[in-house]
């Protein structure tokens, strides 16, 4: 699903908890159902742990909805980066965090995370190893044309685009650990 073309194709992902996330699936290897997602996933504590673990990364504005998100990785020869385009309309940044891969990355809403992914969970091949993951929010529709009759046009970019790069090649830490993926005045 991964596709390193800058032009790719955004995804559209979404959660009725609020959050949507990029997760390592095999941290999460206990999370079988609700009884065990809850204490995993459900408050901070448990979604922090995660993080700091390198095994989840939050996209959280702390609001439900369908969003449109673009994946973009990068290796040791070529580092993922934002189009010209997008850098234009970018909001906000995140700090990198970090994520540890065994080979897969999983996108979904939160709610979604599991030790077997949901069957409409985006499934990322990604090399095994530590990445370094900034979030980018997006103001799509301060693009001109990037609406018809108040909804998306066809080639309206992402509302967020999530760059991936080896920790090798990008910024090794100290790595963000927060649920709220933005800040102001960041």
């Amino acid at each position: 699903m991964s596709d390193p073309r800058p032009d790719a194709a955004p995804v559209t992902v979404a959660t009725d908890a609020g959050m949507l996330a990029l997760w390592s699936p095999a941290a999460f290897s206990g999370v079988v159902d609700h009884a065990s997602w809850e204490p995993e996933l459900s408050e901070e504590e448990g979604r922090l742990r995660h993080i700091r673990a390198g095994a989840l990364v939050p996209i959280n504005i702390r609001s439900d909805g369908a969003f449109g998100v673009v994946v973009r990785a990068g290796s040791a020869a070529a580092d993922a980066r934002l189009t010209e385009r997008e850098s234009t309309y970018v909001v906000v940044s995140s700090k990198p965090y970090l994520l540890r891969s065994q080979g897969v990355a999983c996108l979904s809403g939160i709610e979604a995370v599991a030790g077997e992914p949901w069957p409409d969970t985006v499934r990322l091949d990604l090399a095994d190893g530590d990445h370094s993951v900034v979030v980018h929010l997006i103001d799509w529709e301060a693009e001109p044309g990037s609406t018809v009759d108040g909804k998306p046009s066809q080639d309206a970019l992402a509302d967020f685009v999530v760059l991936v790069n080896p920790a090798s090649t990008a910024a090794s830490g100290p790595y963000r650990v927060a649920t709220d993926t933005f800040e102001l005045g960041e």
